[in-house]
């Protein structure tokens, strides 16, 4: 073979190789791109799942003076710090979450009856409760006594997931409806009797109840989450009540804390069959 020819045989076979190692390449960096893409994709869709309200529904530009003055003097001004449930306070158009007739009293510093024997809380009560339970964006709440929705609304604006449990199921029906509408779809409200928490949701990070007891119903124990906070008013429905902070730490082991005097309406249903019955 001539040295022509020798040559002409090697640079076809670099030239090939060069091809080869080109495509290669051109097929990494499709696949990386795509990887990169699929990952993006997920971290959106995740991201998704969990996304605060748009609060594009008509009901959050209005009243935010109101709202603020709130804040500022009823919540503010009696030691509340922490800043996302301030933002949330400022945010939640609470005229919205009760009667029609009620919403000129809304933002008063009071509570307001929303039917049926219920209420919902007043401003420095709900920020108060939602400062001590410690919320966070990862935070897995149920709520025992959705009455209006309220309570479950500035939850929202901070935690990733809220099911909320309501044992009237007019006020249940009103609440979801009220909610979806705000666009609180990290909120779930179902119709049943908190007493029994929601089982196949559990555990949670945070369990709250809006309404007195005489004592922790053992399944809403079962159902938080070692290193939790189950927060509730505890104490004669009709007499006196003491806001209770209650936390289970990593090994199970249950830990009170009394925070401060409160009145709430009675919390429904088994609690109070077992209550005569002589259950706890």
């Amino acid at each position: 073979m001539s040295d022509f020819a020798l040559v002409s045989k090697l640079q076809k076979k670099r030239l090939t190789k060069s091809i080869i190692f080109f495509f290669f390449l051109i097929s990494l960096a499709a696949f990386g791109s795509k990887s990169s893409s699929d990952v993006l994709a997920n971290q959106e869709d995740s991201n998704a799942k969990t996304a605060s309200p748009k609060h594009d529904h008509i009901t959050f530009g209005q009243r935010v003076n109101d709202r603020r003055k709130m804040v500022k003097k009823q919540i503010i001004a009696r030691g509340i710090t922490d800043p996302n449930v301030l933002n949330a306070m400022r945010v939640v158009p609470r005229h919205f979450l009760v009667r029609p007739g009620d919403s000129k009293r809304a933002y008063y510093d009071r509570p307001i009856p929303i039917g049926y024997g219920q209420t919902i809380s007043q401003p420095f009560i709900v920020a108060y409760m939602t400062e001590a339970i410690k919320l966070d964006a990862n935070s897995k709440v149920l709520e025992i006594g959705t009455g209006s929705g309220y309570q479950a609304a500035i939850c929202g604006e901070i935690a990733k997931e809220v099911y909320s449990i309501e044992l009237i199921e007019q006020l249940a029906e009103k609440a979801k409806t009220r909610l979806g509408k705000l666009g609180y779809e990290n909120v779930t409200v179902r119709h049943g009797d908190g007493y029994f928490g929601w089982k196949e949701k559990a555990p949670f990070d945070v369990i709250i109840i809006t309404a007195a007891a005489g004592f922790v119903p053992p399944l809403l124990i079962e159902q938080l989450k070692p290193g939790g906070i189950l927060i509730l008013p505890l104490g004669s429905p009709y007499g006196n009540q003491t806001l209770v902070r209650i936390t289970k730490d990593k090994t199970g082991k249950i830990m009170s804390e009394s925070l401060l005097p409160v009145r709430f309406v009675p919390m429904l249903g088994q609690i109070i069959k077992d209550k005569r019955q002589g259950t706890k």
